[in-house]
């Protein structure tokens, strides 16, 4: 068994199975996936081996940068820069054209940032990131005292200035705009839910409640979480890959072998779902495509 169909609609979406192609193996724990639309290749990171790697058809997994300050979410910009977030150095930094590093996030009010987790961009360049505490916790991060006294969701405007969203998360983690930016959705690993905010013309969010529970058996909890082209929202959780409609049922699973941290769609059509599982990279083809990356 390949998947768990809870309503009708998953085999719209996804289809009638999700068969695993393992792509790679043996890595300690993948992370950010992220794929280039204009290259065609694959960046995900191993955060505790410290280690950024790319995949592609014709040469598999190589490296992409090491060290990497123990890397975890990537996106990309509109002008197709890499944005990451480093749990090490609790930073949130941009790759630049000739590979070299612009550090966008440090600090919020004279205190470091927790560890920026997960990442995404708005078409207008805004950024928008989690900051959960795992990256100051052993085998993940770096192991240090935390200096804020909240987990937040923050905002980079195209013009630098770093804003609080939201401050009442236990455990911000992954993050996905709906397909006209009007909504953020944000999941919560701690809690297990999904929230939902409406998104303002200056780039700020009202709202906040609840839109989803994820529940189901099996490794795994809310953690990398997109949106499709048809504004479904993909969530990790226990088992796999959890699919919800816009309406916020949960429509199936994608049943992952290993424990999912994140996932991202690929390939030249958009249909393969690249899935960053605990030790390995793995794909599975589904039948509604993904967003462009940029």
């Amino acid at each position: 068994m390949t998947v768990e169909v809870r309503d009708p609609r998953f085999r719209e979406v996804v289809g009638d199975d999700a068969p695993m192609e393992r792509l790679g193996t043996g890595f300690a724990f993948t992370e950010g996936p992220v794929w280039h639309p204009v290259e065609r290749h694959l960046i995900f990171s191993d955060m505790p081996g410290d280690h950024m790697r790319r995949w592609s058809e014709a040469d598999g997994v190589t490296t992409f940068r090491q060290p990497a300050n123990k890397a975890n979410g990537n996106a990309y910009d509109p002008a197709g820069r890499l944005v990451t977030c480093e749990h090490a150095t609790s930073r949130v930094t941009r790759t630049e054209a000739d590979g070299t590093l612009t550090v966008l996030a440090t600090h919020w009010e004279g205190r470091e940032l927790n560890s920026p987790n997960d990442i995404v961009v708005k078409r207008d360049g805004a950024i928008y990131f989690t900051d959960p505490n795992y990256g100051r916790r052993e085998y993940f991060g770096v192991p240090r005292e935390q200096e804020l006294d909240f987990q937040g969701v923050y905002r980079i405007a195209p013009d630098g200035t770093l804003s609080l969203l939201a401050d009442d998360f236990a455990q911000p983690n992954g993050l996905s705009f709906d397909g006209p930016e009007a909504r953020l959705f944000v999941n919560d690993t701690e809690g297990g839910h999904i929230r939902v905010f409406d998104v303002a013309a200056d780039g700020g969010v009202t709202g906040g409640g609840v839109w989803a529970e994820v529940t189901g058996e099996g490794d795994g909890a809310p953690d990398g979480m997109k949106t499709d082209s048809e504004d479904n929202v993909y969530c990790t959780g226990p088992g796999g890959v959890h699919v919800f409609a816009p309406d916020a049922t949960c429509l199936g699973v994608v049943l992952v072998p290993e424990g999912v941290a994140n996932f991202t769609w690929g390939d030249e059509d958009l249909r393969s779902l690249f899935i960053t599982a605990s030790t390995s990279l793995y794909r599975t083809r589904v039948r509604v495509p993904g967003r462009p990356a940029f």
